[in-house]
């Protein structure tokens, strides 16, 4: 019984979902037909009286949305989650823990003890290992897989311009019906931008104050469609059904010829917002997308498409674009509630696609891709929805400067149609890959999906691209400019990275520094941001040089990205020590997933205190309880002057010890292997620690209870190191930062310097910086000039 009643409350949880994924997910699929029959029909094909045009069009929309949205992404696509986000990035994600072709310089062997660091374990005969092999030899496919990457998440941002133009334009243009041919021109395009304009305005309260309409908006949309298909159909060609057949898509080739393939542009527009299936999985499920896409939408939309075509079947004198559309197989009477409906559903698909460009942007800085942006939480229970101020106003300039601009849904669908088409060719190569590489897989088997699919993409991408001076210039013309300025963000990112590697200085410096050398320990915790993993950062000895003074407690702190989507708030800060517990320094790395906000604590320094205090008291039980047998056969004893041990410190009851416990040996040799760079390929590039690296879970219990003095020795030391530290609290806090300006050393190529001392620099003074986006408190920074010659 038991068992019986938590199988109806996952069912009853699973259709909840599907409800919801309605108003979250199909938004923008749900409102394409508007505009699909009017882009088709504008001008490459006309609607003859033989009807075989209409059957034609509605043949090609009927097997595209059953191969592509249907087959492709709910069948296949769907499968290839990463902990169940998907998209562009969770694919990305997937190949890059399975096949080393990230060019993030930072991995750690302790990321992959994340829980969501998820890899499945190849079958004893590997499929694709030559694939696997072939990738990691050639430094040219990471970036040319990069370069694909960034190529869908320029397209899709691209896509966020585009359909909220394009929906809200369609649906405002069922007043055309309604109006002389003269006040079309000074109705339709105003009140599009009126409406676009609010809906960008309206962007920072967040959807959740809003979100709970969007379901039944969507519900109600879809069922109006499909029933005025169905009233449709019986009122005008009950035999609609037969141009189903592929029969109808050969007759309409060989009928129209080029001018039919080129009206493939706008038959592509009837999977709009597909993508946004497997984009969005995160905040549903597999199975609750499947059923809403299959039972719902999937049904609905071809009950529309049908009902047009069968009213269009039965009035071959409308020529007109507008006679064409949507709107004139709504009865007359229905048309002012149909256009309202219209324009609310416009809206909600609108506000997903805006939403989503979000949300990429956000993980395309969590990849080092993108200048940084203030990144606003709209919601406190419901994590993941988030505002980015800038690109929203920038989102809100191009959408109505594009709807103004182009004035016809035409000129609209082109754009969008190559947007949407090339992301889902990005989509397509990248799940290809997973496939063998991810899946184990034979690469026959991924061959033949990316043939299939890829040669129905290819086709519509390709009537799509000749559209180039007809609107599809657009997409274009942003994605160059996007990938232009988020490729020479990552690669000056890389160099910087690279600069700091061969210019930090040892360990034995920094304890080295003391009252001997003029160098004084100052009330305070002093908090110094590095990108560098192990090692004192350059930017901290310039700052002692100049300043010779630091602070009693010295954190050196590492913000970096691992390639999982979220890393649980328990395992996000790997702290140890930097020298002997006496010197008081320590090391913490935080890290994130790609879809995480870095801005997910009030206070980083109260966070960052509650930590150290943690691990200060888990040294001291372990200092007590661990065997010290196996204390010998690690990286040292507590007195090292190394740094070796980073440990886990999440939330923990410390009557116990920590999850578990990582120990790395931290030393050049260790954690560095070649980089081959456009410069040099003697350049060193911290990546990964390699064969000296111990790694081992260690709960050995000592039951010898003769060593009670020195017990309560460690115990004292401990209690002096935690009031040290609450006293260095309370006497202030100061972030150390570093203030880069980078320049091409001499003897660059012109593109190089072009691209760091006019393009970065550019950027870099025009873009967030690091104090906002870390949250530093102005009164409390400190920033270190530093020149990277890189």
């Amino acid at each position: 019984m038991d068992l019986e009643s938590s199988k109806k409350g996952s069912w009853k949880t699973i259709l909840i979902l599907a409800y919801q994924s309605l108003g979250v997910v199909y938004g923008d699929l749900s409102i394409s037909p508007l505009y699909v029959y009017k882009s088709t029909f504008a001008e490459d094909i006309h609607h003859s009286d033989t009807n075989e045009e209409i059957f034609g069009v509605l043949s090609f929309v009927f097997w595209t949305l059953t191969l592509l949205p249907l087959f492709k992404y709910v069948f296949v696509v769907l499968r290839a989650d990463d902990n169940g986000e998907g998209g562009t990035f969770a694919l990305y994600s997937l190949i890059c823990r399975h096949v080393k072709v990230s060019l993030l310089p930072n991995r750690q062997v302790a990321d992959e003890e994340l829980s969501t660091y998820k890899v499945d374990s190849p079958p004893e005969v590997k499929n694709g290992s030559w694939v696997k092999a072939l990738l990691e030899k050639h430094k040219r496919l990471h970036t040319a897989l990069l370069v694909l990457v960034l190529l869908g998440t320029c397209m899709v941002i691209g896509d966020g311009v585009l359909t909220p133009a394009i929906s809200v334009f369609s649906a405002v243009s069922g007043l055309e019906l309604s109006m002389s041919k003269e006040h079309r021109l000074y109705a339709v395009v105003p009140i599009t931008c009126v409406i676009l304009v609010c809906l960008f305005a309206l962007q920072h309260y967040g959807t959740h104050r809003v979100g709970f309409l969007f379901a039944p908006i969507i519900l109600t949309w879809l069922l109006c469609i499909s029933s005025l298909g169905l009233y449709n159909i019986f009122r005008w060609n009950r035999h609609i059904y037969q141009a189903l057949s592929p029969y109808y898509m050969y007759q309409f080739l060989k009928k129209t010829k080029q001018s039919g393939w080129m009206s493939l542009g706008g038959i592509l527009l009837c999977i709009t917002g597909s993508e946004a299936m497997f984009a969005d999985l995160g905040h549903f499920s597999y199975t609750a997308i499947q059923i809403a896409f299959s039972f719902m939408v999937y049904p609905a939309l071809i009950f529309a498409y049908m009902g047009q075509a069968a009213f269009l079947s039965k009035h071959h004198q409308f020529n007109t674009s507008y006679h064409v559309g949507f709107y004139a197989s709504v009865p007359e009477h229905l048309r002012w509630l149909v256009l309202s409906l219209a324009i609310l559903a416009s809206v909600v698909g609108s506000q997903a696609i805006i939403s989503g460009t979000f949300s990429i942007i956000n993980q395309s800085q969590s990849l080092g891709c993108f200048p940084r942006v203030k990144v606003v939480h709209t919601s406190d229970k419901i994590h993941g929805q988030i505002y980015i101020p800038e690109i929203n106003w920038i989102l809100m300039i191009l959408c109505v400067a594009v709807a103004v601009g182009f004035r016809n849904t035409k000129h609209l669908g082109n754009a969008s149609g190559l947007a949407v088409m090339t992301v889902m060719l990005v989509t397509t190569c990248l799940t290809s890959l997973v496939i063998v590489v991810c899946w184990h897989k034979p690469p026959i088997l991924a061959i033949a999906f990316l043939l299939f699919f890829g040669s129905i993409e290819a086709l519509y991408f390709s009537a799509s691209l000749i559209k180039f001076l007809e609107g599809a210039w657009f997409p274009i013309l942003l994605a160059l400019i996007l990938m232009t300025v988020m490729y020479v963000w990552h690669y000056a990112t890389i160099k910087k990275y690279e600069f700091d590697l061969h210019n930090k200085v040892s360990l034995e410096w920094l304890l080295a520094l003391g009252p001997s050398l003029g160098i004084a320990r100052v009330p305070g915790i002093g908090i110094v941001y590095t990108n560098l993993i192990s090692g004192i950062p350059a930017n901290f000895s310039r700052f002692v040089t100049n300043l010779p003074a630091f602070h009693g407690v010295l954190v050196f702190v590492c913000v970096k990205s691992v390639p999982v989507p979220f890393v649980p708030p328990a395992e996000r800060y790997l702290v140890g020590r930097v020298g002997p517990p006496a010197h008081r320094s320590y090391r913490c790395i935080v890290r994130y997933g790609y879809r995480d906000v870095h801005q997910d604590v009030d206070s980083f320094e109260s966070e960052l205190v509650r930590k150290l205090a943690d691990f200060i008291r888990f040294e001291g039980y372990k200092a007590n309880w661990i065997d010290s047998r196996v204390e010998e056969s690690g990286c040292g004893s507590s007195n090292s002057t190394g740094e070796c041990r980073l440990t886990v410190i999440g939330t923990v009851d410390f009557s116990g010890a920590p999850a578990f416990e990582i120990d790395e040996t931290v030393q050049p040799a260790s954690v560095s292997i070649g980089f081959q760079t456009v410069d040099s390929v003697n350049n060193i590039i911290e990546m990964e620690p390699v064969a000296v690296v111990e790694r081992r879970v260690r709960f050995a219990v000592n039951d010898d209870d003769s060593d009670t003095d020195e017990r309560q020795k460690v115990d004292a030391q401990v209690v002096e190191e935690l009031e040290d530290l609450l006293a260095a609290q309370q006497a202030g806090t100061a972030f150390i930062l570093g203030h880069s300006y980078v320049k091409a050393k001499q003897g660059s190529s012109f593109l190089k310097r072009a691209a760091l001392d006019v393009g970065y620099n550019f950027l870099r003074r025009n873009c967030r910086g690091p104090d906002v986006v870390l949250k530093v408190p102005p009164v409390s920074l400190l920033e270190v000039g530093m020149v990277y010659v890189v």
